[in-house]
């Protein structure tokens, strides 16, 4: 039987997944202890910024080809706001049904089986709900070092295209 782990859980090994990434990419990272901006973290690189909230399920919604959160509208409002200083996103964990399978000790290794996908919420519409608002998370999409890699890319656009322009 599987075991639903608590929602605490779900947000440590969210934050462990995305410290490992960004260690591995060689990101600084800041974690927030309050998430009264809806960001989860923020992770550095030469003076760019890039906001994440981190979301973590044991049952994904599947949609034809990737995924579907339901965000509350208060956190989408605040990434999507194009008056960011860091653009915004969403990253979505994915977590086996049974917390007991999260993690693999191994003699050489520890192996987390998980995956996680992410979405730029930076300019997005209004949202389609008054409580939540369903996001898509494009299996392509997958959350990896190099996908942290395109979310500065777009960041460094942002500044590029704010700056030019500025008089």
């Amino acid at each position: 039987m599987a075991t639903e782990a608590t929602s605490w859980q779900k947000e440590q090994v969210s934050r462990a997944y995305v410290h490992v990434l960004a260690t591995q990419g060689g990101y600084t990272i800041c974690d927030w202890n309050v998430d009264k901006d809806g960001v989860d973290v923020t992770l550095r690189s030469r003076g760019l910024m890039v906001d994440i909230q981190l979301k973590c399920t044991q049952s994904p919604r599947i949609t034809r080809g990737g995924y579907s959160f339901d965000l509350d509208v208060e956190t989408y409002n605040k990434l999507r706001d194009p008056e960011r200083s860091a653009p915004g996103h969403l990253a979505l964990l994915i977590v086996p049904p049974d917390i007991g399978r999260w993690v693999t000790h191994q003699p050489e290794s520890i192996i987390l089986a998980c995956h996680g996908y992410w979405a730029s919420l930076h300019g997005m519409g209004d949202a389609n709900g008054s409580v939540s608002t369903a996001i898509n998370l494009p299996e392509h999409q997958s959350l990896t070092v190099k996908a942290m890699g395109a979310m500065f890319d777009a960041a460094r656009r942002l500044i590029t295209t704010t700056s030019q322009g500025v008089d």
